[in-house]
Protein backbone atom coordinates (compact mmCIF):
# COMPACT_ATOMS: atom_id res chain seq x y z
CA UNK A 1 0.00 0.00 0.00
CA UNK A 2 1.46 3.32 -1.09
CA UNK A 3 1.49 6.11 1.49
CA UNK A 4 -0.12 9.35 0.41
CA UNK A 5 1.50 12.71 1.10
CA UNK A 6 -1.62 14.09 2.74
CA UNK A 7 -1.75 11.19 5.22
CA UNK A 8 1.28 12.68 6.99
CA UNK A 9 0.24 14.11 10.38
CA UNK A 10 2.45 17.16 9.84
CA UNK A 11 0.46 18.32 6.81
CA UNK A 12 -2.73 20.18 7.77
CA UNK A 13 -6.04 19.42 6.07
CA UNK A 14 -6.47 21.22 2.72
CA UNK A 15 -9.85 21.43 1.03
CA UNK A 16 -11.12 23.28 -2.02
CA UNK A 17 -14.07 25.56 -1.30
CA UNK A 18 -17.13 25.62 -3.53
CA UNK A 19 -18.11 28.88 -5.22
CA UNK A 20 -20.80 29.44 -2.58
CA UNK A 21 -18.37 28.78 0.29
CA UNK A 22 -15.79 31.08 -1.30
CA UNK A 23 -18.36 33.85 -1.63
CA UNK A 24 -19.32 33.47 2.05
CA UNK A 25 -15.67 33.66 3.21
CA UNK A 26 -14.95 36.73 1.08
CA UNK A 27 -18.11 38.43 2.32
CA UNK A 28 -17.38 37.57 5.96
CA UNK A 29 -13.90 39.09 5.84
CA UNK A 30 -14.87 41.88 3.40
CA UNK A 31 -12.07 41.03 0.96
CA UNK A 32 -11.54 39.84 -2.60
CA UNK A 33 -9.48 36.89 -3.81
CA UNK A 34 -6.74 39.36 -4.79
CA UNK A 35 -6.25 40.14 -1.10
CA UNK A 36 -5.93 36.49 -0.02
CA UNK A 37 -2.49 34.92 0.50
CA UNK A 38 -1.41 32.78 -2.45
CA UNK A 39 -0.65 29.08 -2.85
CA UNK A 40 0.94 27.63 -5.96
CA UNK A 41 -1.07 25.16 -8.02
CA UNK A 42 2.05 22.97 -7.91
CA UNK A 43 2.21 22.93 -4.09
CA UNK A 44 2.67 19.30 -2.96
CA UNK A 45 -0.28 19.62 -0.54
CA UNK A 46 -2.54 20.20 -3.56
CA UNK A 47 -1.12 17.33 -5.63
CA UNK A 48 -4.07 15.03 -4.92
CA UNK A 49 -6.70 17.71 -5.58
CA UNK A 50 -8.05 19.02 -8.86
CA UNK A 51 -7.54 22.76 -8.51
CA UNK A 52 -7.41 25.65 -10.95
CA UNK A 53 -6.02 29.15 -10.65
CA UNK A 54 -8.51 31.26 -8.70
CA UNK A 55 -9.82 28.42 -6.53
CA UNK A 56 -9.83 29.10 -2.78
CA UNK A 57 -8.30 26.54 -0.43
CA UNK A 58 -9.23 26.23 3.24
CA UNK A 59 -6.42 24.96 5.45
CA UNK A 60 -7.40 23.59 8.86
CA UNK A 61 -4.61 23.48 11.42
CA UNK A 62 -4.76 22.08 14.92
CA UNK A 63 -4.14 24.68 17.60
CA UNK A 64 -3.34 24.08 21.26
CA UNK A 65 -5.21 27.20 22.29
CA UNK A 66 -8.05 27.45 19.78
CA UNK A 67 -8.62 23.78 18.95
CA UNK A 68 -8.62 24.45 15.21
CA UNK A 69 -7.65 27.47 13.17
CA UNK A 70 -8.56 28.17 9.57
CA UNK A 71 -6.44 29.76 6.86
CA UNK A 72 -7.49 30.61 3.33
CA UNK A 73 -5.33 30.73 0.21
CA UNK A 74 -6.07 31.45 -3.43
CA UNK A 75 -4.51 29.14 -6.01
CA UNK A 76 -2.16 30.72 -8.56
CA UNK A 77 -0.29 29.26 -11.52
CA UNK A 78 3.34 28.46 -10.87
CA UNK A 79 6.19 26.15 -11.65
Amino acid sequence: MEAKLLDNILIPKHEKLSAKETEAVLKKYKITTVELPKILKTDPALSEMKVNAGDVIKITRKSQTAGESFYFRVVIEGK
